[in-house]
């Protein structure tokens, strides 16, 4: 069973004036806002419904668009793959820096992050108006109403992030938008999206409670006071790694510092822990578990919906997305997401994360090599694909080909120890980031920092420096977290998205070469606003587009 029940919220219209004249009245049939949020229900389906874009991943006049498209496929942990190379063209041309502005996925990632702001902002506006229980029976409660709008700040909060790391500054829209006056919108910089996101993450740990308080199945997976702890910590380790690029190194310290004071609340709250066992992490058992800060929740889903668009499954396509187009693991997908041979010498000869992360199939496994071996590799994404959880440990068998019940992991306990190694490091606090650095690898039996190691095909030694422990804990996120769609995103805040980019292209095959532009610092890192939302809107495009 999958747990918060996701709803969208019934359309109301808006009541007419009280003038007795038949061409004022009220239309029959239609329900007013203030009538329809006049009890506790009401007020748990709109946070409800403002969850529900997170798992959208298709829109019918777009194309699939989930953010691991951006977050592993445009960066040097792997290529797109697919039946062909023109196969989403749309991604092709993004992973090779040949993003033009009617980008079909970009557009249905915008809007989807975008209806999800709007659909915050309704329950942020509706939510207080309802009654309390001890005024008009409304079952209410001070401490539901408190925590419906720490979901809600929470959700607006993650919508506007995962804009910004993508898009750079947007509008800041705090207000339902209610009419064709308030469209046009001007556009802020990165740096001041920052601090609205984290405006509403610091409400929204005020009012959010801890993970162990809730004690309904139905509600797991709503947002929890750590779950605001660790995004605190994370927006503040962009915003640090931002600044430190534009030169202001002292705020970035300061960003830093409250990174690591956010992380350690984490981390004390004994609410999360790692899994003993990395490879239950890519199970169905493994999901909701000690080590889930945060993630989306999909549920089995027979019924077809494809070609309906946003809004019309609760399984996810991910699954069918990246499973290996031959089926002698199972059933056959489609192939996406392909890992490169450079994230594949990244990892440490007897590092047990490898093989649960990248599938790698035998020539006998191999069926059509056409459409199998796509520019060169053949391994397939392992994470996501449900290899081990079907009857006897085998692939699982979908209920609907492109419908799966597997959950998709947006913060882990590792991510957070491993974003409190770096605070720490970066504020030259040595001790602290070896300890929680070495948590993670100790979880895999690797070795501890200071260590040497085999990477890239070549013996590395690492000394107890600062410099040395920085690149340790960035090679360690590669690692642990490979193929979970951050890795892009972590090259652009480390300011080395260029330089990492050339330097994996020259280790590339002549047929990836063939198909890349040369990458362009200070326009690449971030993609063009949709041209149709400019046409909308008016919004300024990002330079260079």
């Amino acid at each position: 069973m999958k747990y918060i029940k996701y709803m969208i919220v019934a359309a109301v219209a808006v009541s007419g004036t009280a003038c007795h004249n038949w061409l004022t009245e009220e239309t029959p049939g239609t329900t007013s806002r203030d009538a329809y949020f006049a009890t506790a229900a009401a007020a748990v389906e709109v946070v409800n419904a403002a969850y529900t874009p997170l798992m959208w991943e298709f829109g019918t006049n777009t194309t699939y668009y989930s953010e691991w498209f951006i977050g592993d496929i445009v960066s040097d942990d792997a290529l797109k793959g697919g039946q062909s190379v023109t196969d989403m063209g749309e991604c092709r041309d993004m992973e090779n820096f040949k993003t033009n502005t009617n980008n079909k996925l970009l557009l249905g990632f915008y809007r989807a992050q975008w209806t999800g702001v709007a659909r915050a902002n309704l329950a942020l506006d509706e939510v207080p108006k309802v009654p309390l229980d001890e005024v008009a029976g409304s079952g209410l409660t001070e401490e539901l109403r408190d925590r419906l709008m720490g979901e809600a700040y929470f959700l607006r909060a993650y919508y506007y992030f995962r804009l910004v790391r993508v898009f750079g500054g947007m509008p800041l829209i705090d207000y339902v938008v209610d009419s064709s006056g308030k469209w046009a919108q001007k556009r802020t910089t990165r740096d001041e999206t920052f601090k609205f996101i984290l405006a509403d993450l610091e409400r929204a740990e005020k009012l959010l409670i801890k993970r162990s308080e809730y004690t309904e199945p139905d509600d797991m997976g709503r947002a929890t006071k750590g779950a605001a702890q660790a995004m605190l910590m994370k927006v503040n380790l962009y915003r640090a790694g931002f600044l430190a690029q534009e030169g202001n190194t002292a705020e970035a310290q300061q960003c830093y510092t409250l990174a690591r004071d956010w992380g350690k609340k984490v981390i004390e709250s004994n609410e999360y822990s790692l899994l003993p066992a990395y490879a239950t992490l890519w199970t169905m058992a493994g999901e909701n578990s000690q080590e889930s800060v945060f993630e989306i929740q999909y549920t089995e889903d027979p019924m077809s919906d494809y070609g309906e668009g946003e809004g019309f499954t609760r399984g996810t396509f991910t699954t069918i997305l990246q499973r290996p187009r031959t089926s002698a693991f199972g059933g056959a997908g489609w192939g996406f997401d392909k890992p490169t041979q450079n994230l594949y010498d990244e990892f440490e000869a007897r590092d047990l994360r490898r093989p649960q992360t990248i599938l790698n199939p035998t020539d006998e496994q191999i069926q059509n090599p056409s459409q199998e071996i796509y520019l060169g590799t053949r391994y397939c994404s392992r994470k996501h694909i449900m290899l081990t959880d079907g009857k006897d440990g085998k692939m699982y068998d979908l209920s609907h080909a492109t419908r799966s019940p597997r959950n998709y992991p947006q913060i882990r306990y590792a991510d957070v120890l491993l974003m409190y190694a770096e605070a720490c490091c970066e504020l030259n606090e040595l001790d602290d980031a070896i300890l929680n650095l070495n948590k993670v690898r100790s979880r895999v039996r690797l070795n501890g920092f200071p260590y040497t190691a085999v990477i890239q095909g070549k013996e590395v030694t690492f000394a107890r420096t600062q410099a040395d422990l920085r690149t340790a804990i960035r090679h360690e996120r590669r690692v642990e977290l490979a193929m979970e769609g951050l890795r892009w995103f972590d090259l652009c805040r480390w300011g080395i998205a260029a330089e990492v980019m050339t330097a994996y292209l020259q280790t590339e095959t002549d047929e990836v070469k063939a198909e890349v532009a040369p990458f362009q610092k200070g326009k690449h890192e971030l993609f063009p606003i949709p041209a149709d939302e400019i046409a909308l809107s008016g919004i300024e495009q990002n330079f260079g587009y």
